[in-house]
C-alpha cells in the first residue's frame, strides 16, 4: 500500500564528521518540507547539537549542500555529514553525540548560505 502523496517522506542518514561515533542516524522529512532549514533543524535535534555549531552540511562523498534545491534532489537513504565549527576545545576532544533534545535549531550563518 502506497503512502498518500502528502505523506511521502524522504529518509536520510546523518552523522557528525570526525566524531567518535561513526554510525549514521536515520531521519525522515516530509517530501514537501525538504529545505535546507528543515534539514538543519531535524539534524541538529537528532544529533543533539546546537545549530550554531554547524559550519556546513555535506552529501557524501564530497558535495556541499547550500540551498533548498540541493536538498530537494536528495534521494532516500542518502548519506549526509554535518561539519562542525572548529574551536580550540573541539580540536582536543572529538565531539560525542548527546541524547536528543527538543531545542529549536537555527543557525544564522547556515541560513545565509541558502538562496
Amino acid at each position: 500500500m502506497e503512502e498518500p502523496e502528502q505523506d511521502i517522506r524522504e529518509k536520510l542518514e546523518v552523522r557528525i564528521q570526525d566524531s567518535k561515533e561513526n554510525d549514521f542516524i536515520e531521519i525522515e522529512l516530509h517530501r514537501q518540507e525538504l529545505s535546507y532549514q528543515n534539514l538543519l533543524r531535524v539534524s541538529c535535534s537528532e544529533l543533539g547539537i546546537l545549530p550554531e555549531q554547524v559550519e556546513k552540511i555535506r552529501k557524501l562523498p564530497n558535495t556541499l549542500l547550500r540551498k533548498d534545491k540541493d536538498i530537494q534532489r536528495l534521494q532516500d537513504f542518502q548519506e549526509i555529514e554535518v561539519l562542525l565549527v572548529k574551536s580550540a576545545s573541539s580540536e582536543r576532544t572529538p565531539h560525542t553525540a548527546s541524547p536528543r533534545t527538543e531545542t529549536r535549531c537555527y543557525n544564522s550563518n547556515a541560513a545565509k548560505m541558502t538562496y
